[in-house]
C-alpha cells in the first residue's frame, strides 16, 4: 500500500493510514542489519496482506528512563530513524513515550491496551531477543501465545550474523557502539548496513575555521555520544543533496580544550549553514585529534586532511 508517510506520537487510536498495519516492534536503536531483517519481513508480510506497515518504537530509550538521566549512546536519533523508515518503504513510524505508566504495564496489558486497543495491529514482527512489559516478562513466545487470543499474527526473526564462518558475529547495537568508541566507523557501517550518521542544527562558533581558510558548520552532539575524537571523511546532506566533507569531533586542544563539538567543512561549498539542520555520515577515520604547536601548523594539517578526505570519498560507494 502507498500513501503519505505517517509519524504518530502516542496515538490513542490507530493512526489514519495505519489501520490493521503490520508492525515491526522494538527499540531499533541503530536500525542495524538485525533490525532491518525484522523490517524487511514486516514489509513482505504487509505486501502479502495488502496492508500498511509501520515501526513501533519508544522514546526516551528505556535505559535513560530507568537511570533517570541520559545515559544511552544513541545510534539513531528519531529524525534519522523516521527518514530511514520512509526510505525503506514503511508506511509510518509510531513512537510511544517510555514513562512510568508504560514501564509498569504487564506484558498482557501491553498487548491488550497498546497493540490491540490503541493500534489494532493486524500482525507483529519481532526479533528473537525481543522483551517487553514490566520486568521484561514478555518475550516472543508470550507474544505468539497472546496473538492467538487477540486474533493477530506474529512472526519471530532469528538473530542476524555479520561476516562468514568463524568470523561471523551477531549484529548488535552494543558491538556498533564499541566500534564507534574506537573510531572504527567502517566497522560500525558494516553492522548498520550504512554509514553511521548524526544530525543537528548548526550553531555559532568562534569562526576560527573561516580565519584559517577552512570554514566549518558546528554541531553540538548529545553529551552521551561517545564517538572517538578525531578527524573523519564525511558526507553531509544539505537541502536534500549529499556533499563531501571533512569533520573534526573533539575538544580542539590547539585552541581551547572546550566541550566536544563536531566541526564539519564541506568541500567546494560556499554557502551559509548557520541555524540549519544537517545530517552527517561518517565514511572513514583520517587521524586522531592532536594538539599542534601553532595555528598555522593546525591549518597546514587541515589542508592535508581535506586532501585525504577527497581521496577516501572518491573511492567510497
Amino acid at each position: 500500500m502507498t500513501g503519505a508517510f505517517v509519524l504518530a506520537i502516542d496515538p490513542l487510536r490507530p493512526p489514519q493510514g495505519l489501520e490493521r498495519a503490520v508492525y515491526a516492534i522494538g527499540n531499533f536503536d541503530g536500525l542495524h542489519l538485525g533490525h532491518q531483517a525484522v523490517v524487511k519481513r514486516a514489509l513482505a508480510l504487509a505486501k502479502e496482506r495488502d496492508a500498511p506497515t509501520a515501526l513501533l518504537t519508544f522514546e526516551p530509550h528505556p535505559a535513560d528512563f530507568f537511570a533517570g538521566r541520559s545515559v544511552a549512546f544513541r545510534l539513531t536519533p528519531q529524525a534519522i530513524k523516521a527518514s530511514l523508515c520512509e526510505r525503506m518503504g514503511l508506511s509510518g513510524l509510531v513512537v510511544l513515550t517510555f514513562d512510568a505508566k508504560l514501564a509498569t504495564k504487564t506484558a498482557e496489558e501491553f498487548v491488550a491496551e497498546v497493540l490491540v486497543a490503541r493500534l489494532n495491529v493486524g500482525a507483529v514482527v519481532v526479533g528473537w531477543d525481543f522483551h517487553f512489559g514490566k520486568g521484561r516478562a514478555g518475550n516472543p513466545a508470550f507474544l505468539a501465545a497472546a496473538s492467538a487470543r487477540y486474533l493477530f499474527e506474529v512472526e519471530i526473526i532469528d538473530k542476524v550474523e555479520e561476516g562468514e564462518a568463524e568470523a561471523a558475529r551477531v549484529v548488535s547495537s552494543t558491538a556498533i557502539r564499541r566500534a564507534l568508541e574506537q573510531g572504527d566507523v567502517r566497522a560500525a557501517a558494516r553492522g548498520l548496513g550504512r554509514p553511521y550518521a548524526v544530525c543537528g542544527r548548526v550553531v555559532a562558533g568562534q569562526r576560527l575555521g573561516r580565519t584559517l581558510g577552512v570554514p566549518t558548520a558546528n554541531i553540538t552532539l548529545e553529551p552521551t555520544n561517545r564517538l572517538a575524537h578525531g578527524v573523519y571523511a564525511v558526507r553531509a546532506r544539505v537541502d536534500g543533496l549529499w556533499r563531501p566533507g571533512v569533520a573534526s569531533f573533539g575538544v580542539r586542544p590547539t585552541v581551547d580544550n572546550g566541550a566536544p563539538l563536531l566541526e564539519v567543512h564541506l568541500l567546494d561549498f560556499d554557502g551559509e549553514l548557520y541555524g540549519r539542520e544537517i545530517e552527517v555520515e561518517f565514511i572513514d577515520r583520517i587521524r586522531d585529534e592532536h594538539k599542534f604547536d601553532s595555528l598555522p601548523a593546525l591549518a597546514k594539517e587541515m589542508m592535508r586532511d581535506m586532501d585525504r578526505a577527497r581521496s577516501i570519498l572518491a573511492l567510497a560507494p
